[in-house]
């Protein structure tokens, strides 16, 4: 079933990870996608990979004008534009972030930018474009549990945490504002998940066993891309349409669980 056939849409970080496994479901679902990413080889793979059913787009996020270019392609090569969803964003590790009292300015800055400020830019180009449009859309945030339920002994960035908490004020507000409008916007919080953003994770084996016990839905406890894909056609299509401001945590059983394994 092509529950996405009629659908136009750009998704900001769409050529590697959760972005990418995405910009594939989507095109299976049967929509039409502008893919932006920062690397113009990774773009020309995913358009090679992805045909006629979508279009690469060379920018970064952080610039605010990538969002708008990227929708002014789906408006021209698609003839409309139907949803965002932002996934760009990163670790500010090497840039300074971490613990608060080992915190830099730089880290903070970096952190911000790459994770909040980005996805301010998006988001405002979108509910633009929507609103002349006079016919509503979706915005899905990527988000994070670490932003409602943090683990401090393996993962205190608490800049890209106070990013990742901020995205759900930030989305929960403009969701309250444009409702209205028919504007649709939402937040996907994954916790750990197997991205090329998460490798010290995946190798490292404390982090490995605590995740493990923290996400008991799988056996490796590491979640695949390929998980969140469900949910972001659900926000993305029209079953959605009675659904703004929430946050689905797709967590392996993260904001539920304790990080200890239960012994019969």
């Amino acid at each position: 079933m092509s529950v996405l056939a009629d659908k136009s849409l750009v998704i900001i970080g769409g050529t590697s990870g959760l972005g990418l496994s995405a910009a594939k479901a989507m095109v299976g679902a049967g929509a039409r996608i502008v893919a932006v990413g920062r690397q113009r080889d990774k773009v020309a793979a995913v358009e090679a990979e992805l045909g006629q059913h979508c279009v690469g787009c060379v920018a970064d996020a952080t610039d605010p004008a990538s969002a708008t270019a990227a929708i002014e392609i789906a408006l021209e090569r698609f003839g409309g534009f139907h949803g965002l969803y932002h996934v760009a964003g990163g670790s500010g590790r090497r840039h300074g972030d971490g613990p608060l009292h080992e915190l830099t300015d730089e880290g903070w800055e970096f952190t911000l930018n790459e994770n909040l400020t980005s996805l301010f830019y998006s988001n405002r180009a979108a509910v633009r474009q929507f609103l002349k449009q006079k016919r509503g859309g979706s915005v899905l945030n990527m988000g994070s549990v670490l932003g409602f339920s943090p683990a401090p002994h393996y993962f205190s960035t608490h800049a890209y945490v106070a990013a990742k908490a901020a995205i759900i004020g930030f989305t929960r507000s403009i969701a309250a504002s444009y409702a209205a409008d028919g504007i649709r916007c939402n937040v996907l919080a994954p916790a750990l998940v197997a991205t090329p953003m998460s490798q010290r994770a995946q190798t490292d084996d404390a982090i490995r066993e605590y995740v493990a016990a923290r996400q008991p839905l799988l056996e490796s406890g590491i979640g695949m891309p390929s998980d969140l894909d469900g949910a972001v056609i659900f926000f993305m299509g029209d079953q959605s349409r009675f659904v703004t401001g929430q946050v689905l945590a797709v967590d392996g059983g993260w904001s539920v669980s304790d990080g200890r394994r239960l012994t019969p």
